[in-house]
Order: C-alpha cells, then sequence, then structure tokens
C-alpha cells in the first residue's frame, strides 16, 4: 500500500481531508496511549524535599524536624530514604503551618474575607506566542503554591484541555465543554462542565471544535437581542462558582471575536504574551488597537470596564539572540513596567516534556539534564512569582 498522502484521482478534496483528520486522531489516540500506560490517564509525580521547600517557604531542616517530631504526616520514601511527597500532601502540610507555623497566613497565598475572585486572561493576537504554555505553567505553578485554581479553555483548538490530558474531539465530541455554560440555547451551570483534574486544588472547563460555533450565534444574538448579552455570559456562569476558587486562569484563542471578548469582558486582569521579533510585536500592536477600539465601543454602550491590572510577558526568549534582546529593551522603553522584569525563555525541557502533554512541572527530574531543568525552572517559577506579586497587590496585600 502507498503511503503517499497525495489523494488518488478520484478521490475529493474533503475526502482526503476528512481521511487524514482519521488518520491523526488515531495515531494521536496511540501516541498519547502509550505516553500515559498503563493507565492511559494522567497521573501527577510526586515531589522532593527540596521542590516542597521551594514551594512552601519551609526551610528543608523544619521539614525533617517537622517530620521526626511527628507534626506532619509521614510519606512515602524512596528506595534512599528520600521522602516524597504528593500534591495532596503538599497541601496538608501547608494547612498545618497555617495552624501551627509564625506568620501562619502566609501558607495560604488565597483569597481571605473580602477578596474578590481574580479572573485572568492569556491573550495575544497570534498564534504560537505560549499563551497555552504561559497558561498551564502558571495555573499549575499556582495550584502548588496552595492557591485554588480554575483553568479555562477558551480556544476551540483545545489545546490547554490537551495538556491534562483528553482528547477534546473524542471525549467532548458530544459536549461537556465550556460551550455548554455560555451558549445561547438552554446553557448549564459551569459546574456541570468543571472537570476534576490529576493536579491537586486546579480544576479544568475544557473545551471543544463546538465552542467555534459561539462566534456566529454571537452575531446572531445580537441581531435578536438575546439576553444576556456576550458581555455578561461568562462572567455570569463563574458567578455559580466563584466561592470555589482563589484564581481562574484563561487561555483564549489567537485572534480578538467575540470569545475572546467575552472572557476579557469577564476578567479582573490580563497578560499579554509576546515574542521579541518585530513580526510579533507589530501583531500584539494590532492587537492592542483593535481592542482598544472595541473596548471602548463597549463602554460607550455598557458603561465603564475595569482591570486590575494588564502585564505583559515576553514568551520563548532566547538571551543570546542579539535582535530578541533589542526587541525586548524596546518594548522596556515604550511598556515600561507594565512588562514583566522575568522573562519566559526559549527550551527544549518545554518542548520535549509538551511532546507527551507535559510541563516542566510534571515531568520527573531524571529525565532532564540538571543544568538545563534548573535553567527552565529559575525562568518559569521566576515569571509566575512575579506575577503572584501582581495578583497578591490587587488583593491589597503587602508584597516584597
Amino acid at each position: 500500500m502507498s503511503t503517499s498522502s497525495k489523494p488518488a484521482a478520484s478521490e475529493s478534496v474533503a475526502a482526503s481531508i476528512a481521511s487524514n483528520a482519521i488518520r491523526l486522531s488515531e495515531a494521536l489516540d496511540n501516541h498519547m496511549r502509550n505516553s500515559f500506560q498503563p493507565e492511559s490517564k494522567k497521573t501527577l509525580r510526586k515531589f522532593q524535599p527540596a521542590e516542597v521547600s521551594e514551594l512552601t517557604g519551609i526551610s528543608m531542616s523544619n521539614l525533617r524536624t517537622r517530620h521526626q517530631e511527628g507534626d506532619f504526616p509521614e510519606v512515602e520514601t524512596d528506595s534512599r530514604g528520600r521522602r516524597l511527597y504528593s500534591a495532596a500532601e503538599i497541601d496538608q502540610i501547608r494547612h498545618i503551618m497555617a495552624k501551627t507555623g509564625r506568620n501562619g497566613e502566609a501558607y495560604l497565598p488565597g483569597r481571605r474575607s473580602g477578596d474578590a475572585l481574580q479572573v485572568i486572561s492569556i491573550v495575544n493576537f497570534k498564534g504560537g506566542s505560549s499563551k497555552t504554555t504561559s497558561a498551564i505553567h502558571l495555573a499549575q505553578r499556582y495550584a502548588l503554591r496552595g492557591y485554588r485554581v480554575l483553568a479555562i479553555d477558551m480556544d476551540p483548538q483545545a489545546s490547554l484541555t490537551t495538556m491534562f490530558g483528553y482528547r477534546p474531539e473524542i471525549e467532548f465530541a458530544e459536549g461537556g465543554t465550556i460551550y455548554d455554560a455560555i451558549k445561547y440555547e438552554e446553557p448549564v451551570p459551569l459546574s456541570q462542565v468543571i472537570r476534576k483534574t490529576y493536579f491537586h486544588n486546579l480544576d479544568l472547563a475544557p473545551a471543544g471544535l463546538m465552542l467555534s460555533e459561539y462566534e456566529t450565534e454571537t452575531a446572531y444574538a445580537l441581531q435578536h437581542k438575546i439576553d444576556p448579552p456576550f458581555t455578561q455570559r461568562l462572567a455570569i456562569a463563574l458567578d455559580e462558582v466563584e466561592a470555589n476558587y482563589d484564581l481562574v486562569i484563561i487561555d483564549c484563542p489567537p485572534q480578538l471575536g467575540f470569545t475572546t471578548m467575552t472572557a476579557l469582558l469577564a476578567s479582573t486582569g490580563l497578560l499579554i504574551t509576546v515574542v521579541p521579533s518585530m513580526l510579533d510585536v507589530a501583531s500584539m500592536a494590532q492587537f492592542l488597537e483593535m481592542a482598544g477600539e472595541t473596548v471602548r465601543a463597549l463602554e460607550e454602550a455598557a458603561g465603564p470596564i475595569h482591570w486590575n491590572f494588564l502585564k505583559f510577558l515576553i514568551a520563548r526568549y532566547e538571551p543570546t539572540d542579539v535582535p530578541q534582546s533589542q526587541m525586548a529593551g524596546f518594548l522596556r522603553s515604550i511598556l515600561l513596567d507594565q512588562v514583566l522584569t522575568t522573562p519566559m525563555l526559549k527550551s527544549t525541557a518545554i518542548s520535549d516534556a509538551g511532546m507527551t502533554q507535559q510541563t516542566i512541572y510534571e515531568i520527573e527530574p531524571s529525565q532532564v539534564l540538571k543544568k538545563t531543568l534548573d535553567r527552565i525552572l529559575e525562568s518559569v517559577n521566576g515569571v509566575t512569582d512575579e506575577f503572584e506579586k501582581v495578583i497578591q497587590k490587587a488583593w491589597a496585600r503587602e508584597t516584597d
């Protein structure tokens, strides 16, 4: 049998596309099943004491002492007697420290009485700007840091959903996505589409191809004045579950349509990713101009729109690339402190982990060269920690 992908003369282009889709879908399904043997469902690895110390702020010596004194629960140990902690056990330790440690509230960084839910949209007008990579690393890091996080995939391509180990075109072909909670005909409560994930403290509202219908349905709804309008649909959906979370991280599609605007208008803050190249910066400028015009029109119709913050993240950054360094400097000179100080580095560790739908927090440290892993962890942790201070400031808390 020929392996050529060229369609036979009698085969229509549509049939060729469909058959290619089927073959790719089957191959991807086999790939994911092989990657996640034996269960074909993702699980989260356990964390070493040094990682627990970095995540919680508990010193290594205090961690050992607390175990010896029986304050902390017993955990699994490896062949060398080194303790290994699940994410749930890290969270349990965090809550013990909140009750018994000095400055206990520091161990629980999430919402307190009177704090509003922080809803953060990750946006850019251009694909390949690390939106999904940034969104999932932020969501996972904050879950590990003790926040209750909801990740929402607002992109019909569903890359974020796929990173959580789902096959959207198979598992959500009949529904069960964020689309069901914001659609105009018989929407369901958001709680009915939210999925618990293998990651403690992190839930997911998945996406699927049906979400693309939201664009045309919104145009129809505007013509026929169907309420509530797109400007309120996600915000209303979130009201039902807002008490369950500290943070909502939204991965937006790479265009400024109704789906993106629905996310933006439910948000309390924005993080715009940008690759420091001339083409990407020009694309971002176009995105900002269009977004500004759209928001201005919406404000004229519905009143002021307020975000607690708007920040820019330099992504896929290569420090040794002189043009990139120059463009990064240019961005900082124009946008000043709106640009996060720490960039998200381009790294083979992220690319290689992505081959099996993993992040740097999921891969076993032994699978990557220590120098490579340390370099990207320093970058990603630096980004998330800096942005965490922005979130804390939105709650009017003191940050160092």
